[in-house]
């Protein structure tokens, strides 16, 4: 019954009535019997005590996201679209067109307030072009003054195998001062074959012979590229026989040979190699030693002088000996 004498039960008439005083309680149960199921009347076994602890650490987080400043969304999407893009730049070896990119971005803004390259000053140049030198330093149509690497471009001109020196400043706003010391032809050095051009330093300028350096003096052999300064300059002090050597052979990288222009091997030794030339040059002014029917001048031992005949002189000298033998015979 309730306070107005009506009885409390179900509409149905199916439930059992139960005391009036028991209804707060019956709720409470049900509503912890609901809070122990999940959707679809499963029942949840973890232990009420950690529920709440995990409700009290959401709601901290909610606490703290709606501290942060207006747009702190916005920015971290970016980062995280920026770190996405570098991670599959790196992934996918595209780190120099990135790179690239970010530096043509960058010079074009410093361009815009007037920090572009507007004129370059050269200095030095003999062999090289205009064109060739700017490109090997890496100055560019783009390249802005401001954030133009004057030590990166001197490594890059030193790079190549003409450039010896190399400085390079900026003068702000809008111009650049480069200036070379280049290396000149010295000879031309022949290895397996193959003839290219090399400074007096040994540094291979070109790998093949233009016309200008075609009479060049000839080196041959491993090694004859950094020992041929100091060879040619002791030929130099003999100028008839320097004219008359085709090419200077290094052997074994102890010695020389030379071989004259009209095909006499000559062998030098591997001391003493100033004394030895003097001694060539004084029987080639007295004895004509190269016009003569040999092809190989042994001058290794300091005592004496080898020759070896050409094959004709050599068949000639056997047929006179032979005549010399040849007993004569009696008159009739």
């Amino acid at each position: 019954m309730d306070g107005g004498g009506r009885r409390t039960g179900s509409l149905n008439g199916t439930e059992p009535s139960q005391p009036a005083g028991s209804g707060p309680a019956i709720a409470v149960s049900r509503r912890r019997r609901a809070d122990r199921r999940g959707s679809g009347g499963v029942r949840l076994l973890e232990p009420q005590g950690r529920r709440s602890g995990i409700n009290r650490w959401l709601d901290r987080m909610a606490d703290r996201l709606s501290r942060l400043p207006r747009r702190s969304g916005l920015a971290a999407s970016i980062a995280i679209i920026a770190m996405s893009a570098g991670y599959g730049a790196v992934r996918g070896g595209h780190t120099d067109v990135v790179f690239d990119f970010l530096r043509d971005i960058r010079d074009m803004a410093a361009n815009v307030v007037g920090f572009n390259i507007a004129a370059v000053a050269l200095s030095g140049q003999h062999h090289l072009s205009r064109e060739e030198i700017l490109a090997t330093a890496g100055v560019t149509g783009r390249a802005s003054l401001l954030f133009f690497d004057v030590a990166d471009a001197r490594a890059r001109l030193k790079t190549n195998p003409w450039i010896a020196e190399a400085t390079v400043q900026k003068l702000l706003p809008d111009r650049l001062v480069i200036s070379i010391t280049e290396r000149e032809p010295f000879a031309l050095w022949q290895k397996a074959g193959r003839v290219g051009v090399i400074a007096g330093d040994g540094t291979v300028l070109e790998p093949y012979v233009a016309a200008p350096y075609s009479n060049l003096p000839l080196v041959v052999g491993d090694g004859a590229e950094l020992r041929a300064r100091k060879f040619l300059a002791l030929l130099d002090r003999f100028p008839a026989l320097r004219d008359n050597v085709r090419a200077s052979v290094l052997v074994a990288d102890r010695r020389w040979n030379l071989w004259l222009r009209n095909g006499i091997e000559v062998r030098l030794p591997e001391f003493d190699v100033d004394k030895t030339l003097d001694r060539l040059a004084g029987l080639e002014r007295d004895d004509k030693l190269s016009s003569r029917d040999i092809t190989v001048i042994d001058l290794r031992l300091a005592d004496r002088v080898t020759v070896q005949l050409s094959d004709a002189a050599a068949q000639a000298r056997d047929e006179a000996a032979k005549k010399k033998q040849k007993p004569k015979g009696d008159n009739a």
